[in-house]
């Protein structure tokens, strides 16, 4: 019998790390029903395991991988950005199992047996990779037990995958504190802004998700009203100068997005 016709029953997988990722990860897994080992502390190496996910900072996967070489046929990580050859010194053969999931907080990442880790995975893409075929079908079938949607991805389009990702997800949170930054100029405190702001940040996404960005674009650039959009640029140099050109910027990619759409 096996997990998704992939994963074979009774495959013991061992974590390294127990930051936010390998913390989740672990916890996942098992209420998944996957027999797991970890989260491995620094230096810790989990026994008896047929794979081992490395969940820490891509600048410690390869020392990472030689303290666990030898312990279980394959070895992986969880980096978008890092290359398989990363784990050259474990041995074997390697994967890659990236979540396109954010693991922000204590709240995210769970505690080993909690239920509703699961939740934190769930409907969430995977970027896999594998240094062969039985190991690239092994992350597609941890990505699948953790009701993910795998994808495949190589070394050579990972620094654009990865930059979207960011893009996505790292600069949204920094176009947020800008917003809330120049909400200043009207008054309002940071929490109160964030608390207003992402009501409308929400419908946003949802708004994408089912439409596209062309048609989701709305506001005084998607409308062509030049005399608001330059009342907000100097609002904006009122309110948080440092943030014109990043606003200006914003702008001449929102206007290209807006003519795309005739």
């Amino acid at each position: 019998m096996h997990l998704n016709n992939d994963i074979p029953s009774g495959a013991r997988v061992g974590v390294v790390g127990a930051g936010r990722v390998g913390t989740a990860l672990a916890a996942a897994l098992r209420e998944a029903g996957v027999a797991v080992e970890g989260p491995a502390g620094r230096g810790e190496v989990p026994r008896g395991c047929d794979a081992i996910v490395l969940c820490v900072p891509d600048a410690e996967i390869e020392s990472a991988a030689a303290t666990v070489a030898g312990a279980a046929p394959l070895t992986g990580h969880t980096s978008g950005a890092t290359p398989l050859s990363a784990l050259a010194p474990a041995g074997g053969a390697a994967f890659g199992l990236h979540p396109l999931q954010s693991f922000a907080g204590a709240a995210e990442a769970g505690h080993a047996g909690d239920a509703g880790a699961l939740a934190a995975f769930a409907g969430a893409g995977c970027a896999a990779a594998g240094s062969t075929p039985d190991a690239l079908a092994f992350a597609a079938g941890l990505a699948r037990v953790l009701g993910m949607t795998p994808f495949e991805i190589d070394d050579d389009g990972r620094a654009a995958y990865h930059a979207a990702a960011s893009v996505a997800s790292n600069f949204l949170v920094t176009l947020q504190a800008a917003a809330e930054r120049i909400a200043a100029g009207a008054g309002l405190e940071p929490e109160e802004a964030r608390r207003l702001l992402v009501p409308l940040v929400r419908r946003t996404v949802d708004n994408l998700a089912e439409l596209g960005p062309e048609r989701a674009l709305t506001g005084p650039i998607a409308r062509g009203d030049e005399a608001t959009v330059a009342a907000q640029r100097q609002a904006v140099v009122e309110a948080a100068p440092e943030l014109l050109e990043l606003f200006d910027v914003l702008v001449e990619q929102t206007q290209a997005l807006a003519r795309s759409r005739v």
